[in-house]
């Protein structure tokens, strides 16, 4: 046990610190993920003996719940929608004009039976949301004409029609007597009816009903999750397409606290697709896959020069899409987790083929997302589809365009140039409104004849900055020993990058300047960007 705990905490710490290393190096950090997982693996340095694929299986199932479910709940139906029948169109006639394509490719080609052919086709049919969505994010790819919205809508939704084509072939390979049509049904019908379900269910709990545990809105949500997933999947359906279903519902809904929501799955999300590319990394016997490479690679050429592209001109060219567009949709349908886990369900089935169908599909994905994946800016810029006015992160639920709003305190002293003033006598910034004053156990709500006073406490509403990526706040507590205590600035050597902003001293706010003293009991307002 203690040493599974020691292996899984040195895993993330090293997927965390090299992370920022392959960002410079333009290589997609889930790549560096599957690599660190072949180093632990039998063929590794470490020498880590691991073939448990029904282990496997379940970890990557799970995890893929939450990764599904973030994709629909961060899916931003306002901004999509220019864009949703396009999308809709591709998740699912793109998936089995794709799937087709490259199953009669294998069947012509490589000379694989009709049924095993559309089987490999259907795998690695569909998008990888969680490769594209961190591919436009760190890459802060803003793209004209709804293209990210179009792209984040399509990957994170196409994964439900290539696993139920895959359980469809699975069956009829291994011999299972089964009807297609109610199948289809059974796997259309269940998953979108409790993906619905589960997700106005959910909403209108947490609207109506105050849940008073610590986090039980949290632990709410995820239960939601599983559920949505394990219900229609005991029923026959898809269980896929009804936690997206969900996801999107809850996410476009008001919800209570909906931030904290967000940072939650985005961190819980992180993890599960380092932890799922890890873990196939660690499956995957690297001295196997030079059996299969030869067939990944013509399969991945035809699948990316050719069967994408025509599926995705055939079915765009209804919408007149320029280009551009056709070409940079094209380039970015990355392989990824999803359909490893795929091909790991038909080979638990005992599915018989003349290739490994985990190595031959470990080996597509490998080679779409170090190649398709890291050239995707260039591909973007190529196609001039880069727009300086788009913005990328608009496209999600949890970009703020309009900050919350957020409550400070201003404390009144006799000095104060608010002091003995009226509110119609000064001057406060446009976006500050005070909305109440605390003067000793009175509230006032004040109006431009209310009189401020010495000792009044002003509490002012504003919108809350909120900028994660460029901009960072912390606060530093001036204690007894701190080596800033008694100079001033000009003594401090502030490192690159960072800006004292703002001291507080006792009931005071002071815009600090180069002759600005550090005294004890200072909080110091440091901005790192």
């Amino acid at each position: 046990m203690n040493q599974i705990l020691l292996l899984v905490g040195t895993v993330i710490l090293i997927c965390i610190l090299t992370s920022r290393f392959t960002e410079r190096l333009g290589v997609p950090s889930l790549l560096a993920f599957i690599a660190l997982g072949m180093c632990f693996g039998v063929d590794g340095i470490f020498k880590i003996p691991f073939d448990d694929y029904s282990v496997s299986e379940t970890i990557c199932s799970v995890s893929l719940i939450f990764i599904m479910f973030y994709g629909g709940f961060g899916t931003n139906i306002k901004e999509a929608r220019p864009v949703m029948p396009q999308a809709i169109l591709l998740s699912t006639m793109g998936v089995l004009l794709t799937a087709g394509l490259v199953g009669g490719f294998v069947f012509l080609v490589l000379k694989r039976p009709v049924l095993e052919s559309l089987l490999i086709g259907s795998v690695i049919a569909s998008t990888d949301a969680a490769s594209v969505f961190n591919i436009l994010r760190s890459k802060n790819l803003n793209l004209k004409d709804n293209t990210a919205s179009l792209l984040e809508m399509e990957s994170g939704s196409n994964d439900p029609i290539s696993y139920m084509l895959t359980v469809i072939l699975t069956a009829m390979l291994t011999g299972q007597e089964i009807s297609v049509p109610v199948m289809l049904f059974q796997q259309v019908f269940f998953g979108l009816l409790w993906g619905f379900l589960a997700g106005k269910g959910a909403v209108c709990v947490l609207n109506r009903i105050r849940v008073t545990m610590t986090q039980g809105k949290t632990i709410l949500v995820i239960s939601v999750a599983i559920l949505a997933y394990a219900i229609p999947s005991i029923m026959g359906g898809n269980g896929y397409l009804s936690v997206y279903l969900c996801g999107i519902i809850m996410g476009n809904a008001y919800l209570p606290d909906k931030r904290d929501l967000v940072r939650f799955f985005d961190v819980i999300t992180g993890v599960a697709q380092m932890m799922i590319f890890f873990l196939l990394g660690l499956l995957v016997t690297p001295s196997e896959l030079p059996e299969v490479f030869i067939p990944s690679l013509l399969i991945m050429l035809f699948m990316t020069i050719a069967g994408r592209p025509a599926a995705v001109a055939a079915l765009l060219s209804f919408f007149k899409a320029s280009p551009g567009q056709i070409g940079v949709v094209s380039w970015a349908g990355l392989r990824g987790v999803a359909s490893i886990v795929f091909s790991i369900y038909a080979v638990l089935n005992q599915v018989s083929m003349e290739y490994n169908l985990f190595n031959l599909v470990f080996c597509i994905v490998l080679l779409s997302i170090s190649t398709q994946g890291a050239l995707l800016p260039r591909i973007s810029e190529t196609f001039h589809m880069i727009d300086a006015h788009a913005d990328v992160w608009k496209t999600f639920n949890d970009y703020q365009e309009e900050s919350s709003i957020s409550f400070i305190k201003i404390s009144v002293s006799a000095s104060h140039p608010y002091a003995d003033h009226t509110f119609k006598e000064i001057v406060l910034p446009p976006e500050l409104l005070v909305v109440l004053i605390l003067r000793g156990k009175e509230t006032i709500v004040p109006n431009g004849d209310t009189k401020i006073l010495p000792g009044d406490l002003l509490v002012a509403a504003g919108k809350e900055f909120e900028d994660r990526k460029n901009l960072t706040l912390r606060e530093i507590t001036v204690g007894k020993n701190y080596k800033w205590k008694g100079k001033c600035l000009t003594e401090i050597p502030v490192p690159k990058g960072t800006l004292l902003v703002m001291i507080e001293r006792g009931d005071t706010t002071i815009i600090p300047s180069g002759d600005t003293v550090i005294q004890e009991g200072d909080v110091l307002v440091e901005a790192q960007f």
